[in-house]
């Protein structure tokens, strides 16, 4: 690891920890040095990897339950990285959307990023930190059948950018990773979910350039970016990392 990407004596706490993308992003920071808290509601997996990553702990919490995060912030005394990757999809456009369905996305995927930051951001001030939520090409441009989730992503790039204007001036950089299609637990419920599979994951990679999706591994490595020294002047970005997926 190089001096750049070294994050040795840095605390850093992951939502939606236990799998996909965030437990790739927890072995990643934990593999830089950084000591990890994976939280997540599946404790028993959170308590799995943190056993195998050996430099984290696990702890239980609900992003949409201010108790909940306010149990868990209120035992850290200290932080320097916060990672917003905790969230939900949903398939369909907006005739298919149930109102219950919509709130539930954006509670998730837009309140859980304000509540579990508003309750993180003393620490953070207090360390000069640095947060990465996690995005979405979905939040950039429109993808067919995704009507809520897109609103979700949407909203948070806004977040990233107005926070980001706030803070700097404190010492808290806030960015944002925007992934493609990436292979996670979702992606694969998703496929199975369709009346062809195979043609669905065709069509899937066919929508990027470099004609693949995405390893949970390479979205880390640009948290890992986002989060560390190397991107020092960066604040208020969103990064895509979507195999070309937005420059059409």
């Amino acid at each position: 690891m190089t001096d750049a990407f070294y994050l040795k004596n840095k605390i850093a706490l992951i939502t939606g920890a236990a799998s996909g993308i965030g437990a790739a992003t927890s072995r990643e920071l934990a593999r830089a040095g950084a000591s990890v808290v994976i939280a997540d509601l599946n404790i028993t997996e959170g308590e799995r990897l943190a056993a195998e990553i050996g430099n984290a702990r696990a702890v239980e919490m609900d992003v949409t339950s201010a108790a909940s995060i306010a149990k868990v912030i209120g035992g850290l005394q200290h932080l320097d990285i916060l990672v917003n990757c905790a969230g939900i999809g949903l398939v369909g456009d907006i005739s298919k959307t149930s109102e219950e369905d919509f709130d539930r996305i954006m509670r998730v995927n837009v309140n859980s990023i304000f509540l579990v930051t508003k309750a993180a951001l003393p620490l953070l001030l207090d360390s000069h930190g640095s947060i990465v939520n996690i995005g979405s090409v979905a939040g950039s441009v429109g993808v067919k059948q995704r009507f809520a989730y897109c609103a979700s992503k949407g909203a948070l790039l806004q977040l990233v950018r107005q926070m980001a204007v706030d803070y700097a001036s404190r010492g808290v950089r806030i960015n944002a990773v925007g992934p493609g299609s990436v292979n996670t637990p979702f992606l694969t419920k998703y496929l199975q979910g369709l009346e062809d599979p195979a043609a669905g994951e065709v069509a899937i990679k066919g929508a990027h350039p470099l004609g693949r999706w995405a390893e949970p591994d390479e979205i880390a490595d640009a948290i890992v970016y986002l989060a560390g020294p190397q991107s020092s002047f960066v604040t208020g970005q969103i990064l895509m990392v979507d195999g070309g997926y937005t420059a059409r």
